[in-house]
């Protein structure tokens, strides 16, 4: 397998620390609102990882977190704590708000049928960790405190930045933060906030530096290590993450360990919506429910995703959209005639095998979905016109069970038709060759409000399923 590393700026052969296992980390989301469709996109992402590198015979462990504290609304280091903010909005304790941010956020990834991380950690359930990971920076001379909380010294961490390629030297203080006159370095960063002194927080803790809360880079360091150890094979996220999150990541936790922290780095990039760049001040940051109150899937909108590759900026489309699902009926219709393979048809073994091939060499290859998928539909397309052998009926089930597998469709959840489905068919059938073309229709329309239609072919009719 092939991954594009951001940190070499390269396509890199992925080779696992252990032989047969892969530590993979995700950042998760901060659960404070509603999750749009830009923040579900990343996670679709990292789930085709997750299922190609199990598809390769991989046991993969995968830590995502649940940030519910300490992600500032500037994403820096001033700011107020976003699960504050949203206390605030709604009237609830930030503890409350967490918790019903994240039920949602959790029944979005069903929906998507985003396979669950072997473990989903929140940062509330590691403060003691976190304080841990603070103090052997302490003990090792990179953190230094002010008024407002304890600080990493970026400067006194060789090659801080690199991920993000940043020049150090002719960066000029406040450029890429606000000024906060007490800090040594623009770059510096807080481990630990303190509490106001004017005011109690929802949520803060004792510490040996005060009361207080721990900062959002932390968090991860802390969890990623606890669960999958000081160097961890892959870590996720969005393009966002990269210039300031995860150059945190990296400063504090090979500070703290002396090693490398991560060996591939992956960022998903952006989504648009309609051509514009998703913000809250646009309010166009569409949500599951308002698709599914539109009339659409969440696996439509999963289709859409698979159909651009994780390192583009893809355009979400409510016209995209009606194509994603057009696209995921007629997978769909080819899925189901795993059920009605036909003698002399000419989709054998050989072709199940000779797509699975294409389509795992494009997912290997840096998880290249939109080549994956052409693949798929040139083979759907041809089954269409030329059927399964029926002597290939064990093969076409097991070809849907691993598109299935490394896509998440679900195309073969769906069932054959029931018996009284076929006599309707078989009946339409000896009414139109007896030209009884008003039964035909009636039978037809029948089957079309039971979500089965029809398409006549010259070796007899063909059933598939709408949604």
């Amino acid at each position: 397998m092939q991954l594009y590393n951001s940190l070499t700026r390269k396509l890199e052969k992925f080779t696992p620390q252990i032989a047969g296992e892969v530590s993979l980390y995700t950042c998760g989301p901060t659960v404070y609102d509603y999750p749009h469709i830009g923040n579900y996109s990343a996670y679709v992402r990292w789930d085709t990882l997750d299922r190609v590198l199990k598809e390769g015979g991989l046991a993969v462990d995968w830590v995502m977190n649940i940030t519910d504290v300490g992600h500032l609304t500037g994403d820096v280091d001033e700011g107020e704590d976003k699960l504050e903010k949203g206390a605030k909005r709604e009237g609830k304790s930030a503890w409350d708000v967490a918790k019903f941010y994240m039920d949602d956020f959790m029944l979005g990834l069903q929906a998507l049928n985003i396979s669950t991380p072997t473990h989903v950690v929140r940062a509330t359930d590691h403060i003691a960790e976190q304080i841990e990971l603070i103090k052997r920076l302490e003990e090792k001379g990179f953190t230094y405190v002010i008024d407002d909380g304890v600080y990493f010294d970026t400067y006194r961490f060789r090659n801080y930045g690199a991920l993000a390629q940043l020049d150090l030297k002719n960066l000029q203080h406040g450029a890429r933060v606000e000024v906060n006159p007490q800090k040594r370095g623009a770059t510096d960063f807080a481990l630990w906030k303190f509490s106001p002194k004017t005011a109690q927080r929802d949520m803060e803790w004792d510490s040996p530096w005060g009361k207080g809360f721990p900062g959002w880079h932390i968090e991860c360091s802390a969890m990623a290590m606890k669960y999958l150890g000081d160097t961890l094979d892959i870590h996720t996220g969005g393009i966002d993450h990269l210039p300031i999150h995860h150059i945190n990541e990296i400063a504090q936790s090979e500070a703290a360990t002396g090693k490398k922290f991560v060996n591939y780095w992956l960022h998903a990039n952006h989504i648009m919506v309609e051509g514009t760049k998703i913000s809250k001040s646009l309010g166009n940051g569409i949500l599951l429910h308002n698709l599914a109150e539109a009339g659409y899937d969440a696996l439509d909108v999963r289709m859409q995703l698979l159909q651009s590759h994780y390192r583009t900026q893809s355009n979400f489309t409510m016209g995209g959209l009606a194509a994603a699902r057009q696209r995921r009926q007629a997978l769909q219709a080819f899925a189901d005639l795993r059920f009605q393979t036909a003698d002399g048809g000419e989709i054998d073994d050989l072709s199940f095998h000779e797509t699975k091939r294409v389509m795992l060499e494009e997912l290997n290859r840096d998880l290249h979905t939109p080549e994956a998928l052409a693949a798929l539909s040139d083979l759907a397309s041809k089954a269409e016109a030329d059927l399964v052998a029926r002597e290939s009926r064990e093969a076409f089930g097991d070809f849907v069970a691993f598109i299935d597998r490394v896509l998440g469709l679900k195309l073969g959840e769906s069932s054959d038709i029931t018996e009284d489905q076929k006599r309707l068919i078989a009946d339409r059938q000896a009414a139109r060759s007896q030209k009884d073309f008003a039964a035909s229709d009636n039978i037809r329309d029948q089957l079309s409000a039971q979500k089965i239609e029809l398409r006549d072919t010259p070796v007899g009719t063909i059933w598939y399923r709408t949604f």
